[in-house]
């Protein structure tokens, strides 16, 4: 997989989420073990997950990304350009699936998610994963030494 190539199209996605009015979180660690790539929260309380691909291999070889869309409203791929065409297969759940297509400077909504409501329970948990990641990357950041308390 190429790292940088990913990182591209993470940051593209990241300022699509943004331009739409959802503040993003990368690599988000869920109740069920799963870590989703971004999650962005709106001012509603909305959550879209999305999944980045930047390979055919990762992509055609992926089983568990269908394990995402109980922990969001609306569940995207980000994928380059090249593979967009592979998100056609049904297979990729085009009908429900959104579709972003970016590259290292900009990300096109190429196909919007179809939204369905989450139970509040999992609301609260899904928000409550994307809040305390975010808040703990915050505070290590301002905290060098915060690595020596360890984890919760």
């Amino acid at each position: 997989m190429d790292n940088g190539l990913t990182l591209s199209v993470t940051r593209s996605l990241c300022r699509l989420f943004w331009l739409h009015g959802f503040a993003p979180v990368c690599e988000v660690r869920l109740a069920h073990g799963r870590r989703a790539d971004v999650m962005g929260v709106n001012a509603r309380g909305e959550i879209w997950l999305a999944e980045v691909k930047v390979s055919r291999a990762d992509l055609v070889g992926d089983r568990k990304w269908g394990d995402y869309r109980d922990w969001c409203d609306a569940f995207l791929w980000a994928v380059p350009e090249a593979l967009a065409p592979l998100l056609q297969q049904p297979a990729f759940a085009p009908a429900d699936a959104g579709l972003v297509v970016a590259d290292g400077h900009a990300a096109a909504l190429v196909r919007q998610p179809a939204l369905r409501r989450l139970a509040p329970a999992r609301r609260k948990a899904a928000t409550l994963a994307l809040a305390r990641t975010a808040a703990e990357r915050v505070h290590r950041l301002a905290d060098p030494g915060f690595e020596g308390f360890g984890a919760w």
